[in-house]
């Protein structure tokens, strides 16, 4: 039973999407739940498992605008968003404007809302007060399933699936998974490409333990096939939230200035604990107790001498 704010048909719970979240979205109740945790083997035919019935695509509407090929702008307009049962605010009265090609560092300390923000965008939630905009159209009034695939987003708790490294990458857009060219590109670009191929089969070697054939990846690894998954999409919304935290600071920065260039003509946002990431994009959004406090570039902030200046500073400090 759905919670009545609810969108996503697929969890009766609010843990964060997986990495290759269209796909994900397309999993039957039946199905491993790539959401959570525990991940148990998908079936014999995994792209037939990515099926749900039409009904299920989302239930909140009937009629739906289909999607610009390349949205303008994206639009937060006094956003306000209480989870259900709840009655904490994780957004409150929020509005910043992302113009089309921008990348967007969203900073702040757990539980700020950086990934309520995401959430919203992704439209597994509709927000409790406020709108939010594509291409200046409220988000409400797009097709649910083709917004989902123009969007590439990488959560913190990503999918690993009991099955081949093609496959793992693969499924970050199902139209592709047996393109092997596209695959290997994916997985170079994430820096996934010596991973695989030091592995005993290659890109068709089973990942995870649930096999006896299987070949279990470090979490740095894991990472990288993640990555390689969410950069397999040729989508116009890049999302990247937190999906280096098992990498180390400088892995991190390399992988983020993959995403500048593969993202060059794209709208990208993503979200790092790390402020020497957050520096790179064109402007940072700082939020504290569900709310945006301090926006600017890097040095704009830091000059300011605020909340971000003060992370900046911290983290600097712990690497001397």
């Amino acid at each position: 039973r759905l919670p009545p704010t609810a969108v996503d048909p697929l969890s009766t719970d609010h843990r964060p999407l997986a990495t290759d979240a269209p796909p994900a979205l397309r999993l039957p109740p039946t199905a491993v739940d790539p959401l959570a945790t525990d991940h148990r083997p998908l079936a014999t035919d995994p792209p037939s498992a990515y099926r749900l019935p039409p009904t299920a695509v989302d239930p909140l509407s009937t009629d739906h605008r289909p999607l610009a090929t390349t949205p303008s702008a994206i639009v937060f307009d006094r956003v306000t968003y209480v989870y259900p049962g709840s009655i904490h605010k994780a957004l409150d009265d929020v509005s910043f404007v992302i113009p089309a090609g921008q990348h967007v560092a969203l900073a702040g300390e757990n539980g700020s809302g950086k990934t309520t923000i995401v959430k919203l965008l992704c439209r597994l939630y509709h927000p409790t007060e406020g709108r939010i905009l594509v291409d200046g159209v409220d988000l409400r009034e797009w097709d649910p399933s083709a917004l989902r695939k123009r969007i590439a987003v990488m959560f913190q708790d990503y999918a690993r699936y009991q099955l081949t490294a093609r496959e793992n990458i693969g499924f970050g857009d199902l139209d592709a998974l047996g393109d092997e060219a596209l695959i290997r590109a994916a997985a170079g670009r994430a820096g996934a490409d010596s991973v695989v191929e030091a592995l005993p089969h290659g890109y068709e070697t089973r990942l995870g333990k649930w096999f006896e054939e299987g070949v279990e990846l470090s979490t740095g690894d894991w990472q990288r096939v993640a990555l390689a998954r969410a950069f397999l999409r040729d989508a116009a919304i890049v999302i990247l939230d937190e999906p280096t935290s098992s990498l180390d600071a400088k892995v991190e920065h390399e992988v983020f200035g993959r995403l500048r260039q593969l993202a060059r003509d794209r709208t990208a946002i993503f979200i790092s604990h790390r402020m020497s990431t957050a520096r790179l994009a064109d402007c940072i959004y700082v939020l504290a107790n569900g709310r945006v406090v301090e926006q600017g570039t890097h040095d704009e902030l830091d000059a300011l001498g605020g909340a971000y200046s003060t992370l900046f500073r911290l983290q600097a400090e712990s690497y001397r």
